[in-house]
């Protein structure tokens, strides 16, 4: 098969920036509790008028500039994410025709969290197999639109943006493997009830603030901590690599004593670990690949150079993926 790899990345972050001061006027919360126990002090907020796909797009446009294709070389565009524009069509159509990739196929993949490492190990595979040469991977998320802003448990949590990756053919390196999980036992741990054919919209599921984000927290921290650990040792032995052969890991940015723990059970040195959690907060498909574009383009990823991705998700959804820069 193909080796596939990443030619160009790219991000987008709204302009709004809500701070844990302004969280407080909000909710019965302080920047001291929301820090101790999140490691986050602020996140982006997109404005009402701008929708998944309009983050989608500008955070497309500068990875395809990275890239140095057109959008007219796209074969394939997956959006990744769990608030897209509509039901449908799909965002990912949507997206196509605001870049007029004319010649792509396009769908959405819904995995929360690990969204973004699902669609990019599909991707793979298509363009690994000859099926297309140039794949347009997007992870973006308007959680604002699902936040319930009266919960201080979760509104504390979530940002919104868009990161983007294009694909293609490499001589060398590349994804060097990917390991994907589910467990659809626990899902109730992290969902929004409403909204969906089960409990479509109406008077009472709006009465009862079923339209937005319900977690228990506690019940899964302790699951991503084992879960995520277990994803990165499975990815990376099956790429005949340890550890101590990582260059740079970037988990998904849910919370910082998750990644603190997980990075403890892995035996990983702190600075081998990317973090933006502190400005951006959760941003559930896009964190990953936000802060993949944002490592690239600050000099911690350097050609030859090994990434791990690690993510986790409601679903519960999981995934790990080996990078050769």
């Amino acid at each position: 098969m193909k080796k596939v790899g990443i030619i160009g990345v790219g991000e987008y972050l709204p302009k709004k920036i809500l701070t844990n001061a302004d969280l407080e006027k909000m909710v019965d919360t302080s920047d001291e509790w929301i820090v101790a126990r999140t490691g986050i002090k602020e996140r982006h907020i997109a404005a009402k008028v701008e929708a998944s796909s309009d983050m989608a797009l500008q955070a497309s446009l500068q990875a395809l500039e990275s890239a140095r294709i057109k959008p007219q070389d796209l074969d394939l565009i997956i959006v990744a994410t769990i608030t897209p524009d509509m039901p449908l069509p799909s965002t990912a159509c949507v997206l196509q025709n605001s870049l007029q990739a004319k010649k792509a196929f396009c769908f959405d993949v819904s995995a929360a969290c690990a969204g973004f490492i699902y669609a990019l190990t599909v991707a793979q595979q298509f363009i690994a197999r000859g099926g297309c040469k140039n794949a347009l991977v997007i992870g973006v998320e308007k959680l604002s639109s699902i936040t319930d802003w009266k919960d201080r448990n979760t509104c504390v949590l979530f940002g919104d943006g868009a990161g983007a990756a294009v694909l293609s053919e490499v001589k060398s390196g590349g994804i060097l493997s990917s390991y994907l999980g589910s467990d659809g036992s626990a899902g109730e741990l992290l969902m929004v009830p409403a909204g969906g054919s089960r409990l479509p919209a109406s008077h009472d599921t709006v009465d009862k603030r079923m339209h937005y984000v319900k977690m228990r927290g506690n019940e899964l921290f302790k699951i991503a901590v084992v879960t995520m650990t277990h994803a990165a040792q499975i990815a990376l032995k099956q790429a005949g690599l340890e550890c101590k052969d990582v260059d740079l890991v970037i988990p998904h940015q849910a919370n910082i004593r998750i990644i603190m723990a997980m990075a403890k059970k892995l035996k990983l040195c702190e600075d081998k670990i990317y973090l933006n959690i502190e400005k951006h907060g959760n941003m559930s498909s896009a964190s990953t690949i936000i802060a993949l574009s944002q490592a690239v383009k600050e000099g911690r990823v350097k050609k030859g150079d090994i990434i791990l991705l690690d993510a986790f998700g409601s679903g519960l959804t999981w995934g790990a993926c080996v990078i050769k820069w």
